[in-house]
């Protein structure tokens, strides 16, 4: 049996040692949601980096995650602390095994003012379509 994997490693300024730490309330709450559906959501984990001058959050799978949460909360994020300019990143999607349609990824990107997206592509499905002729530009 094959097993899927989503990653991402990414980082998001938050502009404040402060307004880092209380992402950390609004990651908790989120998560807290995501573990209300059904099926629950895989999540992300989060650290406020040192390195970057305690304004940074790193933001990455840990076995997987879930670009759709990431994105939640970074949107949170944006208009909790009044974020501007674009924001985003990119995802690969894996597979334990060797599997034809087992490998992708894609990328997003934010607007932080709006919350509104800017851009975003997805690779599932694009090179079948694209060699039956089916697929058009990305």
């Amino acid at each position: 049996m094959a097993n899927y994997f989503t990653h991402f490693s990414c980082l998001l300024d938050v502009g404040t040692p402060e307004n880092a730490a209380r992402a950390l309330d609004l990651y908790n709450t989120l998560s807290a949601e995501g573990a209300s559906e059904e099926p629950p959501s895989e999540g992300f984990l989060l650290s406020i980096e040192p390195q970057y001058g305690g304004t940074e959050l790193w933001m990455r799978d840990d076995v997987t995650g879930d670009p759709e949460r990431l994105i939640q909360f970074v949107k949170r994020c944006a208009a909790e602390f009044g974020l501007t300019g674009r924001w985003g990143f990119q995802y690969a999607n894996t597979c334990s095994r060797p599997r034809l349609d087992g490998f992708g990824g894609g990328a997003h990107v934010l607007d932080l003012a709006t919350g509104e997206t800017v851009d975003w592509i997805y690779t599932d499905g694009w090179l079948a379509q694209t060699l039956s002729g089916e697929g058009g530009p990305l």
